[in-house]
């Protein structure tokens, strides 16, 4: 597939080097001649030029494009490119500068198919590696809603239960499974819930407590509430 990115800070950067080791066709926009000029050595196809211009981004056929991510750090850029795009059928991509951004463009702009703010996973690193144990928040997927995998603890009050006969909170979905040791997979009715087994379920903030309690038990660390 073939995919345009404007912008090759270190989201950008990153992110072609993902679709480049899994064989896609990437071409990079930026402003910067130096960035340019070293990208160019470590073989990328790169466009020196303004992400949000409308010459430059026809120059790079956008009709043969599967798909355009515009990750850099002005949203005005990120937007008109994805404007753009979506006009020339490309699947698109905007990075949003901040948490309220990141709402209101997924709330209201019809031209921007995914939004994406890469400092709340940071953030969410940070989180887990301050927390330790038994949780691990996976991704906070709105101001108010987690991901997060739950490890099943010696106190867990669902230890021994079925995945069938756990009740989880009104806001909160079980989404994954994975036996101690084994892989993640779907989750299945009549699985069990043993020692160092492990549950994926995405729940608001208002119950988080509520289920961390019933699947890891009582020796669990408290997170702070709400979005990072």
């Amino acid at each position: 597939m073939r995919f345009i990115i404007v912008g090759a800070g270190r989201v950008g950067m990153r992110t072609a080097r993902v679709l480049r080791e899994e064989d896609h066709e990437v071409v990079l926009v930026e402003p910067q001649r130096a960035r340019v000029e070293r990208l160019a050595e470590e073989g990328f196809t790169v466009v020196e030029g303004d992400g949000s211009d409308e010459e430059v981004l026809l120059d790079l056929d956008l009709d043969s494009a599967d798909g355009l991510a515009a990750l850099t750090g002005d949203l005005t850029v990120n937007f008109v490119a994805c404007m753009i795009a979506k006009a020339h059928d490309c699947r698109t991509v905007l990075r949003a500068d901040s948490d309220y951004r990141e709402y209101v463009v997924r709330k209201y702009s019809q031209d921007v198919d995914e939004v994406v703010y890469p400092e709340r996973l940071g953030a969410v690193v940070a989180k887990n590696a301050l927390l330790g144990g038994n949780i691990h928040a996976i991704a906070d997927i709105s101001p108010t809603v987690q991901l997060v995998e739950l490890t099943v603890t010696e106190s867990s009050p669902v230890r021994g239960y079925t995945l069938s006969e756990v009740e989880l909170p009104a806001d909160a979905r079980l989404l994954g499974f994975g036996k101690a040791g084994g892989r993640m997979n779907l989750p299945e009715p009549d699985q069990s819930l043993e020692l160092g087994d492990r549950v994926i379920v995405i729940a608001d903030y208002d119950v988080l407590q509520d289920v961390r309690q019933l699947v890891v038990g009582q020796t669990a660390p408290v997170a702070a509430a709400g979005g990072v």
